[in-house]
Order: structure tokens, then sequence, then C-alpha cells
């Protein structure tokens, strides 16, 4: 059998913003030694983290051909919930005066949750009133918003007992807490990507919804999982950036959805539905946030950063398309 001919330009296709941000980086680290240093390279992990739990997140909903646009007020929800049940019981500005620190375990729990049930009514008029993600999650982010509004006063959050905030400096084999929760996320969301039904379910719905119904998936119930299990992981995200900030408030988390899709697309996961892997995901939140610092080290204006941001998700979406486009 002969081996297959190396074809340079699907190489390039395939992995061309991942040569360009490998190139950056080399680059950067050159113009500036302290850029790989291991003080940066562990406040990048710190930012991976949290990030790559929204991607994964909102993974589940692009293999399907969706796209959630309330992640980030879930993250704001979810902080703001997780600072209110972890505050200091000596704390003066403690939201419920009387209320003792929660267990952290529980913590996580509760603000899961409490998450996954709204993410779950989003799934549900998607399945079931065939409302567009768009619409649908968009409807979410605005109540979502107003409750948490309503909820906190629109108050900042502080004061956490010290269990919580060490999260982010305690470190068990010289990594940090967050970033294993990260990794124990990534290994859990790997194993229900692609050893389990709902897996299979979830990409067979993204190729063809019709054909999935036709075979037997139930399409409808596995919507309302994959939003709510994305919403679970918001409300995650938004537990561990307060951990990571040492406080929160409704603004935590704003506009991270947008980051979160565009690292899923250069990652490789397809906006055409049904492709998708949590590499993918890993990849493509490495690229985005390596890509930020790098343009900060090379003292690129801050303003002109979202330009450059925006043309690496062209690339990527137009590279995604062409992919599709060329196995038709």
């Amino acid at each position: 059998m002969n081996a297959k001919k190396f074809d340079i330009k699907d190489f390039l296709i395939n992995y061309g913003v991942i040569l360009v941000m490998v190139v950056l980086v080399l680059f950067t680290s050159i113009k500036s030694p302290n850029f790989l240093s291991s003080g940066n390279l562990m406040n990048l992990m710190l930012n991976i983290s949290a990030r790559l739990v929204i991607a994964l997140g909102i993974a589940g909903c692009v293999i399907t051909a969706g796209c959630d646009l309330s992640a980030g007020r879930m993250i704001g929800l979810g902080g703001c919930i997780a600072g209110i049940l972890l505050q200091r019981a000596d704390y003066s500005g403690k939201f419920f005066p009387d209320m003792q620190p929660m267990n952290l375990f529980l913590a996580i729990l509760v603000v899961m949750l409490i998450t996954a049930l709204f993410g779950a009514v989003t799934g549900f008029f998607i399945a079931f009133l065939d409302v567009p993600p768009f619409i649908s999650t968009l409807a979410m982010m605005e109540i979502v918003y107003g409750l948490n509004l309503i909820f906190t006063n629109a108050t900042p959050l502080g004061g956490y007992v010290e269990s919580y905030t060490s999260l982010a400096t305690k470190k068990i084999l010289m990594i940090p807490e967050l970033v294993w929760i990260a990794i124990i996320v990534a290994a859990i969301t790997w194993f229900i990507f692609n050893m389990t039904r709902h897996g299979k379910y979830m990409y067979a719905i993204g190729a063809n919804p019709q054909a999935a119904a036709v075979a037997g998936v139930p399409v409808k119930l596995t919507m309302v999982l994959i939003y709510a299990k994305a919403a679970a992981m918001y409300g995650l995200a938004g537990f561990m950036l307060g951990a990571k900030s040492g406080g929160a408030s409704v603004n935590l988390g704003l506009g991270y959805e947008m980051e979160a899709i565009a690292a899923c697309t250069i990652g490789g996961v397809s906006v055409t539905g049904g492709r998708g892997k949590v590499s993918s995901a890993i990849i493509g939140v490495c690229v985005f946030e390596f890509l930020k610092a790098a343009l900060q080290f090379l003292g690129v204006n801050a303003n002109a950063q979202w330009i450059a941001l925006g043309i690496i998700i062209y690339i990527a979406i137009s590279l995604d398309i062409r992919k599709y486009v060329a196995k038709k």
C-alpha cells in the first residue's frame, strides 16, 4: 500500500492558525524573554483553565450547529452565587449577615445546578418550541442578567473564605488547583463525547438532525441535556473566575461567550455541525490566550488587539468552511 502523499495545501488549511501561533510565540519569546517565564506561563495556565471549561461547554452547542450567547451572563451568575455562599462569617459587607460559609464542594454543586436549570430552559425552547439557538440563548442572556442584577442589587462581592481564593494559588504537583479542575472537566467531557450514547447522539444531531430522529435518537431530550450541561459548566467557570480574582460582580464573564465560540472554531469545532473534539477546544483556547498574551508583550495597542483577534476568527471560520466544502 502506497503512503498517502503529503499535501502542503491541506496541511496549511488544517493547521495554519496553529502555525501562526507557534511562530508568533517564538518571535515574542525572542523579543521579550520574560514571555516564557514560569510566572507568565503560570498566569496563562490560570487564564486558560476557566476559559477552557467555558469552551468545553459551548463546544457541545456548536457541534449541534448551534451557539450559546448566554454563556457570559451565566458565568456572572455562577460567580455571584459562589461569592454569596463563600463569604467569610466575619466579613462586614456580607451579603447575608447571618449565613455561614458553605462547604466548597457543596457550593460548586449549588452553582452548577442553578445554572444548569437555566440552560435546561434554553434547551427546552430550542428543542420543543423550535426557537433558533441564537434567539433562545439571546433571550436567556437578558433574563439571567436581569435576575442577577435584581438578586445582587448590582453590588460587587468580596470577602471570600481562604479555602476558596486559595484554589488559584494552592498547588498539587506544582499545578494550581484551578488548573486541575479544568483538567478533570476536560477528561469527563472527553469521556462523554467519545464513550457515551449522549456523545454519539450529539454528533448525529449535528450532522443531520432529521436523519438522527429517524434513526431513533431522542433529539429533543438530547438538546435539552446539551444546553443544561453547557450552562452547568459556565457556572463552574464563574466559580473558578471568582476564586482567581477574589471577587465577583454581575459583569464577570462579560463577552466570554464570543471568545469561547471563537476558540472552538479556531481549534476545529465546525460551525456547520457534527464535527469537533475536546482537543479542538483545548487547542483553540490555547491559541487564543497565547495570541492575546503575545500581542500584549509585543506592545500592540490594546484596541488594535481586537482587530487582530477578529482577523484570526475570520481566517479560522473561512478555513473551516473550505474544509467542509472540499469534503462534499
